[in-house]
C-alpha cells in the first residue's frame, strides 16, 4: 500500500500533467485561430502563407481525388524499411565495433567524417547507384539513420560500468555472457533513445529523397506545390508531415515505455 504523502505525490504529478497537455493543444489551436484571423483580416498574404481553411480545403481536395493516403502510405512504407535497416544494420555494426576495439579504434575516424558529411551532397551519386526510384529514397534515408545509430549505441557500449565488466571477468564468464548480462541491459535506455532518433531521420532522409527523384508521397506533395507555386498544397504536404511524424513519435515512445515496464 502507498502512503497518503506518495498518493498525493503521484496525483501532483498526473495533474502536472494534464496541465502540460491541455496547454499545449491550447497553444496550437490558438496558433490555427490566429493564423486564419490574420489571413482573413489580410494582415498576411494567403498567396504565400496560405490558411488554416485553404489547408482543410486542399486535404479534402486530395482525399476526394484518391491521391492524399496513397501520398501518405508510400512516405510511410519508405520510412519504415529505411528505419528498420537502420536500426538493426547501426546495432549490428555497434555490436561488432565493441567485440573488437581494434576495428572501432580504426574506423572511427571515418564514421565522424561519414556523420558530419552533409547527406543530401551524397543524392546525385546514390542516384546514379540505386536508380531514381524508391530504392534511391531508401538508402538515403538508411545512410543517414545508421550513422547515426552505429555512433550512439557504440558509444553507449563503452560507457558501461567497468566495475561490474571486471566483476564478470573476475568470474571468468566469457565475452558473449558479459555482452548478454551487462553491456545490453545497462545499454537499453540508449538504443531506445535510438530508435526515437533513427525514425525522425529516416523521415527526413524519405522526404529529402522524394524531393530529388520521387514522383509519390508527402515531399513530393511539398516539391511539387513549390515548382508550380501552389503554396496552399505546400502548406498541406508540411502539415500532413508533421503529423506523421508525431504519430510515428508516440509509437516509438510506446514502446519503449512497455520495453522499460
Amino acid at each position: 500500500m502507498y502512503s497518503h504523502e506518495h498518493l498525493l505525490f503521484l496525483k501532483k504529478i498526473k495533474k502536472n500533467k494534464r496541465y502540460v497537455h491541455i496547454t499545449q493543444v491550447m497553444i496550437l489551436f490558438l496558433f490555427i485561430f490566429a493564423w486564419q484571423l490574420f489571413a482573413d483580416l489580410e494582415i498576411i498574404n494567403t498567396f504565400i502563407s496560405s490558411s488554416p481553411k485553404n489547408v482543410l480545403e486542399t486535404i479534402l481536395e486530395l482525399i476526394k481525388d484518391g491521391k492524399l493516403w496513397y501520398h501518405i502510405w508510400v512516405t510511410c512504407y519508405e520510412t519504415m524499411i529505411s528505419f528498420s535497416l537502420g536500426t538493426g544494420l547501426g546495432f549490428l555494426i555497434a555490436t561488432v565495433l565493441w567485440w573488437f576495439p581494434f576495428l572501432a579504434k580504426v574506423l572511427d575516424p571515418y564514421l565522424t567524417i561519414l556523420n558530419s558529411l552533409p547527406k543530401v551532397a551524397l543524392g546525385p551519386i546514390i542516384i546514379i547507384w540505386a536508380g531514381a526510384g524508391k530504392n534511391s529514397i531508401i538508402l538515403m534515408a538508411l545512410f543517414i539513420s545508421v550513422i547515426i545509430t552505429i555512433m550512439n549505441v557504440y558509444q553507449s557500449f563503452i560507457e558501461t560500468d567497468t566495475y561490474k565488466i571486471r566483476l564478470l571477468q573476475s568470474w571468468k564468464a566469457t565475452k558473449w555472457q558479459i555482452y548478454q548480462k551487462v553491456i545490453m541491459p545497462s545499454s537499453l535506455q540508449t538504443i531506445l533513445n535510438a530508435l526515437k532518433i533513427n525514425i525522425s531521420m529516416s523521415l527526413i532522409g524519405v522526404i529529402t529523397g522524394e524531393f530529388l527523384v520521387s514522383k509519390e508521397g508527402i515531399g513530393y506533395l511539398i516539391m511539387y506545390g513549390s515548382q508550380v507555386f501552389n503554396l496552399d498544397l505546400v502548406m498541406t504536404g508540411i502539415i500532413i508531415l508533421a503529423i506523421v511524424a508525431t504519430i510515428m513519435y508516440y509509437m516509438i515512445n510506446y514502446i519503449e515505455k512497455k520495453t522499460i515496464k
